[in-house]
This record gives C-alpha cells, sequence and structure tokens, in this order.
C-alpha cells in the first residue's frame, strides 16, 4: 500500500489532508516559549486570532523539526509494509529536510524493502497547496507512482506563485526573501511583489504603493502567464484579509467570466509568521513560474 504524505506549510488543513488522502507532517512555530505544531497543538486554525496576535506585534518564530520527528511520522508506515509518497515545500526554504534524509536513510536500512518517493512542489503555501491537490487527483485518476513522478518533472514548473506582502518587518525577520530591501517600508504604503522562482525560492520582483493597486500588479501577471484559465485551478489566499481576495476574485471574473475554478485559502501559521498578516497572493498554471 501506498501512503500519502504533505506537510502544513503548503496550507492544507487536517480537513482538507484526509479528504484528498494525505497524512499531515506539521511544521512548527513558537511564540514565547510556546512551542506550536499545527494540527497536533490544536486541532483548528484560528486564523483571525492569530493574525490579530501579530497585529498587536507578536513575532513568532519557525523551526525545522528533528531526525527523531521524522522517524515518528514514517516508521510506523514502514513497519505496516507501507510505501511513502511526501509531497513537500521547497527544499531550498528550510533546512529540515537535511533531517528528513538521515530519518529516511536510517529507516531504508531498517527496512529495506520498502519504498520512499517524494516530489519538491519548488514552492510553499499556495504553490504547494494547488500542485499537493494536483497530485492527490492523479493518484484518485488510477496513475501510477511512476506516471505521478514524471508529471511532476514536467509541471511543477509550470505552476506559478505571486503574493505582496503588506509588512516587512516578517520578512525582515526571517531573512527568505532574495533582494528585499529592507528599507522599503509600509510607512509609505510601498508592497513588495514576490514570486517562488524555478528553485524554490521566495524573490522580490517589484513593488507597488497601496493593496489595492499590488492586487491589480498580481492580476496582470495572472493575465500575462496563465494557461488556459478555465482548465486549471486558481488558488487565491490571504493572511486574514478576506476584502482583497474578494477583490482578487472580482476582478479575474470580471476578466474572464464566472467560469474560472478559484479556490481560496488562508495561509497557514508557520507560513504567516514569514510573510505577517495581510499578504495576499494567487497560484496558477502558468507558461512559466
Amino acid at each position: 500500500m501506498l501512503v500519502l504524505f504533505a506537510d502544513t506549510d503548503m496550507d492544507l488543513t487536517k480537513k482538507e489532508a484526509k479528504e484528498l488522502g494525505y497524512k499531515l507532517i506539521s511544521m512548527p512555530y513558537s511564540i514565547g516559549n510556546d512551542l506550536i505544531y499545527p494540527y497536533e497543538s490544536w486541532d483548528e486554525f484560528k486564523a483571525h486570532e492569530f493574525y490579530e496576535q501579530l497585529r498587536g506585534g507578536t513575532l513568532p518564530k519557525t523551526s525545522s523539526i528533528s531526525e527523531e520527528k521524522y522517524v515518528e511520522y514514517f516508521e510506523p508506515e514502514f513497519k505496516k509494509g507501507n510505501d511513502i509518497f511526501y509531497v513537500h515545500f521547497s527544499r531550498n526554504m528550510s533546512g529540515t529536510f537535511d533531517a528528513m534524509d538521515k530519518a529516511v536513510e536510517k529507516l531504508k536500512e531498517k527496512y529495506p524493502e520498502r519504498k520512499f518517493y517524494e516530489v519538491d512542489t519548488l514552492g510553499i503555501s499556495i504553490l504547494g497547496y494547488v500542485i499537493a491537490k494536483e497530485i492527490a487527483d492523479l493518484f484518485k485518476n488510477g496513475k501510477t507512482v511512476e506516471e505521478v513522478l514524471e508529471w511532476a518533472k514536467k509541471e511543477v514548473k509550470h505552476y506559478a506563485c505571486y503574493f505582496f506582502a503588506d509588512d516587512l518587518k516578517f520578512f525582515k525577520q526571517s531573512g527568505r526573501v532574495s533582494n528585499l530591501a529592507g528599507t522599503m517600508g509600509t510607512l509609505l504604503g510601498i508592497r513588495p511583489i514576490i514570486y517562488m522562482n524555478d528553485e524554490g525560492k521566495m524573490l522580490n520582483i517589484g513593488k507597488e504603493k497601496g493593496r489595492f493597486r499590488a492586487v491589480e500588479k498580481l492580476v496582470g501577471y495572472f493575465e500575462e502567464l496563465s494557461v488556459d484559465p478555465k482548465e486549471h485551478r486558481i488558488i487565491l489566499a490571504s493572511a486574514d484579509n478576506d476584502e482583497l481576495v474578494q477583490e482578487m476574485k472580482d476582478k479575474l471574473e470580471e476578466k474572464y467570466g464566472k467560469g474560472l475554478k478559484i479556490e481560496t485559502t488562508t495561509v497557514n501559521p508557520t507560513i504567516g509568521a514569514h510573510c505577517g498578516p495581510d499578504t495576499v497572493g494567487l497560484a496558477f498554471y502558468a507558461k512559466h513560474r
């Protein structure tokens, strides 16, 4: 039997993961001395409450999980005789995968007949989310492991993600965005436009003044790069700003009509610790990233 895994850094809720057939690996964050594992420390993400804490000055920190923690996730499946297929966020975003590699190597020595497969989405948050959903569909439609891995080789880099940050102090603390000017400030109303590149890294590629102009910029990238927009999922997400998500949805439907396969979700707290509240983005099938 093949068991699918995904991680919480890709915005999947516990309910969605179960519906899609995934077991979740929880990527932690800490507030003060409290280390919190999404969907293990609590069952439901109370997004507004979390992002209000951040608006009030709280600066959460994130951390990798240990080799031992990966063993806890994977060994029960190997012990049952199951193989594992893990769809995960970008290796280039975290050192956690060094620990994962060591755990898998150790487990394969103990269970040499078991197989471990992985797909690096080269993304995080909604970019990983949309790819995880596509892969779940492929398996439900009867595709083999080999077929899904081949699909991933060809298609992962055709999924694009563009977003803007509302308050740079969070990204300034995390240092996760390349060439982001630390002086680019919310006092001036400037929102940096960020995307995930082919290496699975976040890169600042522009800026706009004001939230609504930043939304227009994201829609512009969609218009420029999307392929067959009515045939593919479009994922919209925010860190607790439904108004801007609705604004982006309205603009897309005004341009392309009501037949778009738009889904909305909320940025998970571990990623929210990096991007901060009121971040807004979209992920879609594209000519290229």
